[in-house]
């Protein structure tokens, strides 16, 4: 189905993101399905690389959004929605998807603390308090990217999707401040419920006492104790079951595997979410985080970088090469370089025989922009958890052309307003 985002704006990560003229919609929130847009059901079927999944659709789960771009003569940019087999009653693993919401809140908690000392980078220890729990105390180094800090850990979760990083998050915020707050912003569908870790649904409740120190001092800026939620959340889709067997102990458990409360987050609300932190001014005042300028450009730096082009010492290695986080376009090809004249800002999910990818395109190259989200299903033999899942064949060639179909498409897509300029702005490295 194609909607119709008349969100006006200005400005951009430097040129390309900024503030809306004018009242904006709500972003959509609803469980109903959405018809195929024709336009990108066109799209799907006209490249071939793309048609052993579109054909079999059902088997795959495929989800697909894509949305166009447009920009006046003043700049301001109006969205335009195009939608394939879009489903919120579709359930899906969203695996590393939820780190964006855990970041983009763990940077607001600390701006409405109010605690002076109490920054990104102040040194943060984890304690332990309940079973499932695992402690991370204060590390001293010289190299400040070594340090637990939130902006460490947010910088994991977002150049590599670190998990162990998405945990400390996860425990800063509180299970059910973390959903709460969601709601509030248009999200009350969405459940974020669970660790990346082994630990059963009481334990997930429960979260781990953490304390922070002033950098400029070394004194204590904040100490927040153990908390837990004593109301468990429902789950909006009810009971949720997949595959013909499991694993489970080393061995392999006949019957399906049981998603019903693991996280839950839509395709459409994490778009939502990547939206609202791209172009804050295109919705409205409630739906936003309460974020800084600061952060907003330390989420935009770190959500398009690359592990290398981040400089952050830890992701040297070879094993993190440029497209190990770019699932559309590059495919996580690791002899792939990443093209000089393309941003791709976005978040990536693998977990469970399901490969998502929800990303913003700047296209300098081509002078173009557009946002593309997709998920499909690779588990052929229908087990849970067994680590046979078809990523390599299927999952990541498929989004990688399925970037690339978009991309050329946009590429000479007629435009009567402004389009990008030829060379982004540069951008500094943010710490």
């Amino acid at each position: 189905m194609m909607r119709p985002l008349v969100l006006l704006a200005c400005g951009f990560l430097s040129a390309l993101l900024a503030p809306a003229a004018g009242p904006a919609p709500a972003l959509p929130t609803q469980l109903q399905p959405n018809t195929n847009s024709p336009l990108l059901d066109s799209l799907l079927r006209a490249d071939a690389r793309l048609l052993p999944v579109v054909e079999h659709t059902a088997e795959y789960e495929l989800q697909v959004i894509y949305t166009q771009i447009d920009r006046n003569e003043q700049g301001q940019p109006a969205f335009t929605e195009h939608t394939f087999r879009l489903d919120a009653r579709q359930y899906f693993n969203p695996a590393s998807l939820v780190k964006l919401p855990t970041v983009a809140l763990a940077l607001e908690k600390l701006n409405e603390l109010h605690q002076p000392g109490l920054t990104r980078r102040s040194p943060m220890s984890t304690a332990a308090a309940f079973r499932c729990q695992t402690p991370a105390p204060y590390i001293t180094s010289a190299d400040s990217d070594r340090v637990n800090t939130i902006g460490n850990y947010a910088k994991r979760m977002l150049l590599v999707s670190d998990n162990r990083a998405y945990n400390r998050l996860y425990e800063f915020l509180g299970q059910r401040p973390l959903n709460e707050r969601l709601a509030t912003l248009g999200y009350p569908k969405t459940r974020i419920v669970r660790r990346f870790a082994p630990c059963d649904t009481a334990a997930n409740r429960h979260t781990n006492p953490i304390e922070f120190l002033d950098p400029a001092t070394g004194a204590v800026s904040y100490q927040q104790p153990a908390a837990v939620n004593s109301q468990p959340f429902d789950f909006p889709l009810g009971r949720i079951s997949k595959g013909r067997a499991h694993q489970a102990g080393g061995r392999i458990v006949p019957g399906p595997y049981d998603f019903t409360t693991a996280n839950y987050l839509p395709l459409a609300s994490i778009t939502g979410m990547l939206r609202t932190l791209l172009f804050p001014e295109a919705v409205p005042a409630a739906q936003r985080f309460h974020l800084r300028p600061d952060d907003y450009a330390f989420l935009r730096y770190y959500l398009h970088q690359t592990p290398h082009g981040a400089n952050y010492s830890s992701y040297r290695p070879a094993r993190y090469f440029d497209a190990y986080k770019k699932y559309l376009y590059y495919g996580r090809q690791p002899t792939t370089s990443a093209e000089p004249g393309l941003r791709i800002y976005n978040i990536v999910g693998m977990s469970h025989g399901y490969l998502a990818d929800v990303a913003y395109f700047a296209d300098a190259t081509n002078q173009s922009e557009f946002m593309l989200s997709a998920v499909l299903y690779v588990n052929k033999n229908g087990i849970i958890n067994d680590g046979t899942y078809e990523y390599d064949s299927v999952g990541l060639p498929f989004l990688a052309a399925l970037g690339q179909q978009i991309r050329q498409y946009e590429a000479n897509r007629p435009r009567s307003g402004q389009r990008l300029s030829a060379q982004l702005a540069p951008m500094e490295t943010v710490r």
